[in-house]
């Protein structure tokens, strides 16, 4: 199965369809369980922005997930570190089911993220595995389009189930999911990478290849700014239960529909920036795509300082991440540039250093609490002006190599 010439289309799609699964993981667990914050603050006695703990240590989880998985799976093969991480989410997510504390929760949501991790650097692999070279930008837009539409559906499925069962079966629910995806893997799923031996899993040989990828000045420059934008992406995430059912006064079934919405704008301009690249080029589009977040960004903070208009809100946070879907994957392909043997860690690094600003962003939310609103139009305004900043900085410092970048 390593060679897809002489498979049949039914058997693409069967493996397409498990590592789209899989990839989804991720974020059904994080959108979810969002409609779920009021019920688990009440249950635990705490207030809804202590609960962006458990979102944090999720964060933190993918993050590091991402790390580890990388080199175990180069050196062990795909198949067996994946089904071990599945395995591990099973466990974390019926932990998540029988917490009787806030604590508990946090902690449950820390290894439920190292389980997700494995399906997410897992389907990546796969993909450069299995694919001949020209289908492989094909197989991973199939990817992106199912874990762009988890975001969409996740918090209504979340909502629902909240409005006939207690919020701690949402975790029940994502256990059932892991264990049908456990043995999707072990049924269909080929393994696709050769176990190499000569892959060091020393801590110190691991990190300091890290290093040398974070250091590159490309990586580093488009690397930091896609993770700014992430952060600001989360910042909205951390604060949307908030924003919507206690500022705006929704119940929690219509948090899960707009929270779907706003998603979706997040998808259309993920797909309108397949059309953009056709006539510029990848870093044109992600410093042109900057100045409008700043602005977009400027015009949020000022509004929720002055009129807090519900309507203005939600206009400018569905744009904001509109834009998003063009920057995110811009400024990931641009990190990647000056790699082709180590994509793979690479890549695993800036899914790390995402979900790193992501924690931190989410973690700030928490330690403001009754200041949610202002604390999350300051980071997402700071995030994406740091973001535009390095663009900026690279373009004016690199002229000559962006002749050649993201063309």
């Amino acid at each position: 199965m390593q060679n897809l010439d002489q498979r049949n289309k039914k058997t693409e799609q069967i493996i397409l369809l498990v590592l789209g699964t899989l990839i989804a993981l991720g974020p059904f667990s994080i959108d979810m369980y969002l409609p779920a914050f009021s019920s688990i603050a009440e249950d635990f006695s705490v207030s809804k922005v202590e609960v962006n703990y458990s979102l944090t240590s999720y964060f933190v989880g993918i993050a590091l997930g991402q790390l580890s998985y990388g080199p175990v799976m180069d050196r062990f093969g795909r198949k067996k570190p994946l089904l071990i991480g599945i395995f591990i989410y099973i466990l974390a997510a019926i932990g998540c089911y029988f917490s009787t504390n806030l604590w508990m929760l946090v902690i449950f949501r820390f290894f439920l993220a190292i389980g997700a991790a494995a399906g997410m650097v897992a389907a990546k692999a796969v993909v450069r595995d299995v694919f001949p070279v020209d289908e492989v930008a094909r197989a991973i837009s199939f990817l992106m389009l199912i874990m762009g539409g988890a975001p969409i559906i996740a918090p209504t499925v979340g909502g629902l189930v909240m409005t006939n069962f207690s919020w701690n079966t949402i975790f029940l629910l994502l256990a059932v999911f892991a264990l049908l995806m456990f043995i999707s893997v072990a049924k269909f799923l080929p393994e696709s990478g050769v176990p190499d031996k000569s892959v060091d899993l020393k801590l110190k040989d691991i990190t300091y290849r890290y290093i040398d990828i974070f250091k590159n000045k490309v990586f580093l420059t488009f690397s930091m700014a896609g993770s700014l934008t992430i952060g600001a992406m989360f910042a909205y995430i951390s604060s949307a239960n908030i924003l919507f059912t206690s500022e705006f006064n929704m119940t929690e079934q219509e948090f899960g529909i707009f929270f779907g919405v706003n998603a979706a704008g997040l998808i259309l301009g993920s797909q309108l920036n397949r059309l953009a690249l056709k006539r510029l080029s990848t870093f044109r589009v992600s410093i042109k795509i900057s100045v409008f977040l700043v602005g977009l960004a400027g015009i949020l903070l000022f509004n929720i300082f002055t009129w807090n208009n519900f309507y203005i809100t939600v206009g400018i946070l569905f744009f904001i991440l509109f834009l998003l879907g063009f920057q995110n994957p811009n400024t990931t392909a641009l990190s990647l540039y000056p790699f082709e043997k180590e994509a793979g860690r690479a890549s695993a690094l800036v899914g790390s250093l995402k979900m790193m600003l992501g924690a931190v962003a989410s973690f700030v939310i928490s330690k403001f609490e009754g200041k949610t609103i202002y604390v999350m139009a300051i980071t997402i305004f700071v995030c994406l002006v740091f973001s535009a900043f390095l663009l900026f900085r690279f373009q004016a410092k690199e002229k000559r190599s962006l002749i050649q970048i993201g063309r």
